[in-house]
């Protein structure tokens, strides 16, 4: 009777695998699946086995089913005749030990964190996996195999074994979870756990240096999309996160790459401790706040600035704009201009940020499904309170320590301040701004470097501009963007100071730094053409708005420049080309510059190939040329073939405002007489500044 009772239990077991596991291929013939079994079988013992949590568990399972091996090997040999009742339990065995390597390699790149807060839900799928073994081993009909009595009788061995195996939770596990929750209170109590303490937990959970702890971060970020907080005794994983780093920092210092250098925790070269993220399809991740659309309240995909400073997602703002809203929806300023800044630091982020949570970005989701509705993730007090130890810790090795810690502690800033607003004003807060723009001046290129993006991350905090400028950083930015070290220091300086100059005072400051200016224009000609490039053309959009400042990037060269990238429409660069060169065009000194540049042909072609914003702007910069330089400038227009038509494409085609502004330039165009081919106006490339402020004077 026990034993009915025993293979009833077993055959409900066997349901349960059957209705988890998507069966094998049906062209798996009898042949195929034991080749298969083998494999898998090889596949299960050559497995690391996990070197923290559940080392017990993996172990057995691991040596149950490679004691199964000389059976499908010897079968494999034999190629005995398979009956059907064999060939199900076989693939019943097929499904197990597909799991078993599945949650092995789970248990083996997940974070150990988490696997000591998941000791009990892991230890039942191991028992849940030896159970379903037990099942298919007793559908197994070992009597009509012909197999050796030996093989038969370890298989029977192994059989015996899981029919009497028992849930095994590792009471030691339990108690490294208990320890983890008491460090953290401490935080909560802004008390500096113990340091002694800290070492021997980091010592048993295998984090036995700055490598392992920032592998440990990667995993815990990588999964933050997947974990099922209601199996967690902790309120957040965030909290893990800060207390692997604060244990990091404390006890270990710095990551370093292969070559001993410092590098970006995300690098794409093997052995970075990357680890790919398992997680569900209905997981929700909570993105930081500044993140969000004011507007929306979802995450922003392409994040843009308005003329009051604030930052909004382009479709929520160009849908409120086009709306007929003439303020800003955050601070209720009436907007100065309808120009939106594409905010390429904080999209940067997003980017990032998305790619660690393994979320599109490309394209918006339906909704914000996955985003809103849990606050797990939001920042605790724990959290908080461990983040300012760990900023004040830095801050005092920035202080005092040799230049090589020095660059270190300013890559490990970089990394804090790379996400989240608390990060980033807890840092300011410790004091370390001062200290970043010392090491701007550093002849390490390294040290510049990591300097430089720091405080570009810690710009992205409003209340951190304030505090960069009266720490002196413009002058030692503007000398990193002239001569750093490496691109991407120059290019990270320019981003700073696009950062910077969302705030108009400080668009004025800028513009005033003799240097500022050409060292853009220098970069937007020799930068790289998915960074340096668009940084450059981002800040001298924003300088640009500040009337003052338009003379000195026309004095700079920067038109010339700008027209030449009107034909480089890859990443975007030449939508960027276009709205500082509708900017420029509201001054004299710009509208010659342009007409000079001959730009009238490309600026005709953008009205056809390029994006709506695109074709928005260069019938701005059109218009504008057209009003204010008088028949000539006319003439040389209606000298392109395709500009009416393509005027006339724009009134039904384009943005409300692109429609407005081609219906303006339309009139002015029929209000001449029809171009004589035979005696075509007088070149633009020799019209003056003299010309443009008469023109405009008639008019």
């Amino acid at each position: 009777m026990a034993q009915s009772s025993q293979r009833g239990a077993g055959l409900q077991r066997r349901e349960g695998v059957m209705a988890d596991i998507s069966p094998p291929p049906a062209s798996l013939l009898s042949k195929a699946l034991v080749n298969s079994l083998v494999s898998l079988t090889q596949q299960v013992a050559s497995c690391d086995r996990p070197q923290v949590c559940q080392k017990r568990n993996a172990a057995n399972l691991a040596r149950r089913i490679r004691l199964l091996s000389p059976l499908f090997e010897e079968i494999r040999d034999t190629n005995p005749p398979m009956p059907p009742s064999a060939l199900i339990a076989f693939r019943d065995i097929y499904h197990v030990m597909t799991k078993t390597k599945e949650l092995l390699d789970d248990c083996r790149e997940s974070s150990v964190f988490l696997l000591v807060f998941r000791n009990k839900s892991t230890s039942d799928k191991f028992h849940e996996i030896t159970g379903d073994l037990a099942s298919a081993l007793e559908m197994l009909p070992l009597g009509l195999l012909e197999i050796s009595d030996e093989v038969r009788e370890q298989v029977e061995l192994v059989k015996m074994q899981v029919l009497r195996a028992k849930l095994i939770v590792d009471a030691a596990e339990g108690a490294l979870a208990e320890e983890v929750i008491e460090l953290l209170a401490q935080f909560e109590r802004k008390e500096e756990p113990d340091a002694t303490q800290l070492q021997n937990l980091f010592a048993r959970l295998e984090l036995k240096n700055a490598r392992d702890c920032e592998k440990e971060v990667q995993r815990l970020e990588s999964e933050l999309d997947s974990v099922d907080y209601t199996d967690q005794t902790l309120a957040s994983v965030t909290n893990l996160i800060v207390f692997v780093r604060y244990g990091k920092c404390v006890l270990y210092g710095v990551t370093e790459m292969e070559d001993g250098s410092i590098g970006p925790r995300h690098s794409s070269g093997e052995g970075d401790g990357e680890v790919s993220s398992s997680g569900r399809s209905d997981a929700v991740v909570n993105p930081p706040d500044e993140f969000r659309c004011p507007i929306s309240l979802d995450l922003m995909r392409d994040p843009v600035i308005v003329a009051t400073g604030q930052t909004y997602d382009r479709v929520s703002i160009s849908k409120w704009i086009e709306a007929g809203h003439p303020t800003c929806p955050k601070s209720g300023q009436k907007l100065g201009h309808v120009n939106l800044i594409p905010n390429y630091a904080l999209r940067s982020l997003i980017s990032q940020w998305c790619e660690d949570y393994h979320i599109p970005f490309d394209k918006p989701e339906n909704g914000s499904k996955g985003f809103a509705g849990n606050n797990q993730g939001a920042t605790s007090k724990a959290a908080l309170e461990a983040t300012k130890m760990t900023a004040s810790f830095l801050v005092g090795k920035l202080a005092t320590g040799s230049p090589e810690v020095q660059k270190q502690v300013a890559y490990e800033l970089r990394l804090l301040a790379k996400c989240g607003t608390d990060n980033r004003m807890c840092i300011a807060e410790a004091g370390a701004i001062p200290y970043l723009v010392t090491l701007l001046s550093s002849k390490d290129p390294k040290a510049q470097e990591n300097a430089v993006t720091a405080l570009l991350n810690l710009s992205i905090y409003d209340n951190n501009k304030s505090l960069i400028i009266v720490a002196g950083a413009l002058d030692p930015i503007i000398e990193v963007l002239r001569f750093g070290g490496s691109m991407e220091s120059r290019e990270n300086a320019a981003a700073t100071l696009f950062s910077l100059s969302v705030v108009d005072e400080y668009k004025i400051v800028i513009g005033k730094r003799p240097a500022a200016i050409p060292a853009l224009v220098a970069l937007l000609r020799d930068g790289t053409p998915r960074r340096g490039k668009k940084d450059a053309a981002s800040a001298l959009f924003n300088l640009a708005v500040y009337h003052g400042n338009k003379s000195s990037i026309v004095e700079s060269g920067a038109v010339t420049i700008l027209v030449s990238l009107l034909g480089e429409e890859e990443n975007g660069i030449a939508d960027d080309a276009l709205m500082v060169l509708a900017l420029v065009a509201g001054s004299t000194e710009g509208l010659t510059a342009i007409a000079e540049a001959s730009a009238i042909p490309i600026l005709v072609r953008m009205l056809r190939v390029g994006t709506p914003k695109g074709r928005e702007n260069a019938i701005a910069v059109l218009l504008a040329l057209c009003r204010n330089g008088g028949e000539r400038i006319i003439s040389a227009v209606m000298q392109v073939n395709t500009a009416v038509p393509s005027l006339y494409s724009l009134l039904t085609m384009g943005t409300p405002r692109a429609k407005r502004k081609a219906s303006s330039l339309l009139k002015l165009l029929h209000k001449r007489e029809p171009v004589d081919r035979h005696h075509p106006p007088q070149s633009t490339h020799f019209l003056s500044s003299s010309h443009f402020r008469q023109a405009a004077t008639r008019q």
